[in-house]
């Protein structure tokens, strides 16, 4: 089976710990407050401002009720992205008219005053335009959006860019787009593209509100490479799958749901022609290890989660059902409660396979909690002992294995149990 025995008397994990960023070319980036948290001095509201210009791909929420900033960047975005401005505390999602109407005069003065900018900054100053400007928004469904404190706050945003970065800075900015989350999400890769280095730096929020429907969350993720934007989707795209797609902390999609990947050109690589070109494989390694520890740390931040729990489903048919078993499992209140109660009732986990409604061979189910064997060969192993398994449910990291006897695919998802916790933070949300 996939998982060895172990030390299990976990005290902390290393999920959510995140590494020192530090400088990558061609991007600018400040955060302030803007008071959108009106009883939280925070910072609320964060840009990255690429100077020169950048290539970049995004995958959207696939909820029909989209956010106004979602709708905006469908409809407006072009090949070349001068800006990304976040806000947390409200969400600009289910806001009508007036909502889209907000993004559309933040934009018009945020490409005046950048083109502004780049008049005093640049040797060769473009005009950005508002189709230039992408917008993420995170926050509170339905409540009027702060257009007039978001406005009267650009000034003091572009004046705070700072052209280079540190650890502190992408810490700052990671930190001004979260909500319920308790930490930071960065993550950062180094490769080479044809012998040139190249850096993939990524930050990300989420915590709640998160289940496979695209994202799950907000995700953002910069390199340095020279890449297009037709071959930054493709990318995007195939990397998304087993990271952002394969976590769920309680089973709903939200309706802002974004992941965006930036391309600044400034290393200048060997040109590239395809997504499947070799001299990409270890910069499509990088990316999905960038990705996926970004939306580990998700998982591992779910709202209220005591332990990160990993849920793999092998010898399946196809990825489709693999998939089907990880969620029915990983999305189960039964599940989840049994784990936060660090109870090892495999029943549950039986039920949460059987419901799924995918073909399964019982002559050859196995199901090991960790390293214990709980289920072979459709029957309960005969060196299952509950107590080793209560031992290792106190553990901050859980594995599950699941094999179905089917055939040859698996899948790997990502998530957290369910605590009383979860039920206060949702309950107190908007207090």
């Amino acid at each position: 089976m996939l998982f060895k025995k172990e030390n299990y008397q976990i005290k902390s994990n290393s999920i959510g710990f995140y590494q020192d960023l530090d400088h990558l070319d061609g991007i600018g980036i400040s955060a302030v407050s803007a008071n959108l948290y009106e009883n939280k001095k925070r910072d609320d509201l964060v840009i990255f401002y690429f100077r020169k210009g950048a290539n970049y791909a995004s995958v959207y929420t696939q909820s029909n009720i989209k956010s106004e900033n979602i709708k905006w960047n469908l409809n407006n975005s072009k090949e070349k992205i001068f800006a990304l401005l976040i806000n947390t505390r409200n969400a600009n999602a289910f806001t009508g008219k007036e909502g889209y109407k907000s993004i559309n005069n933040i934009a018009s003065l945020l490409s005046e005053q950048l083109s502004k900018k780049q008049l005093n900054d640049e040797e060769d100053p473009k005009k950005i335009k508002m189709k230039n400007l992408l917008f993420a928004s995170t926050g509170t469904i339905g409540e009027n959006f702060p257009e007039k404190k978001i406005i009267y706050s650009i000034p003091k945003l572009l004046e705070n860019i700072k052209y280079v970065q540190n650890k502190y800075l992408w810490i700052k900015a990671a930190m001004g787009i979260l909500t319920t989350d308790t930490r930071p999400k960065l993550s950062m890769e180094e490769c080479k593209i044809a012998g040139t280095p190249v850096k993939i730096y990524g930050i990300a929020k989420g915590s709640g509100m998160i289940h496979p429907d695209m994202a799950t969350t907000l995700g953002f993720v910069f390199t340095d490479a020279k890449i297009s934007s037709s071959i930054l989707k493709q990318l995007l795209r195939k990397n998304i799958e087993n990271t952002f797609n394969a976590i769920s902390c309680d089973g709903d999609t939200s309706t802002n749901d974004m992941v965006t990947i930036f391309s600044t050109g400034i290393a200048k690589n060997k040109k590239i022609t395809s997504y499947k070109d070799k001299i990409l494989d270890d910069f499509d390694r990088s990316l999905n290890s960038v990705l996926k520890n970004l939306a580990k740390s998700v998982a591992a931040d779910g709202e209220g989660a005591s332990k990160f729990v990993v849920v793999k489903v092998e010898k399946c048919k196809n990825e489709e059902d693999a998939k089907k078993i990880c969620f029915s499992i990983s999305n189960s209140p039964l599940v989840k409660t049994a784990l936060a109660g660090e109870d090892p009732n495999w029943g549950r986990i039986v039920m949460a396979v059987g419901k799924a409604k995918v073909k399964i061979n019982l002559n050859k189910l196995n199901i090991n909690i960790g390293p214990y064997k709980i289920i072979e060969n459709g029957k309960i192993s005969p060196n299952y002992k509950e107590s080793e398994v209560s031992e290792y449910m106190k553990s901050l990291e859980i594995k599950i294995c699941v094999q179905i006897g089917t055939g040859k695919k698996e899948f790997e998802a990502y998530t957290m149990d369910l605590t009383k916790k979860y039920i206060e933070i949702n309950a107190d949300y908007r207090s």
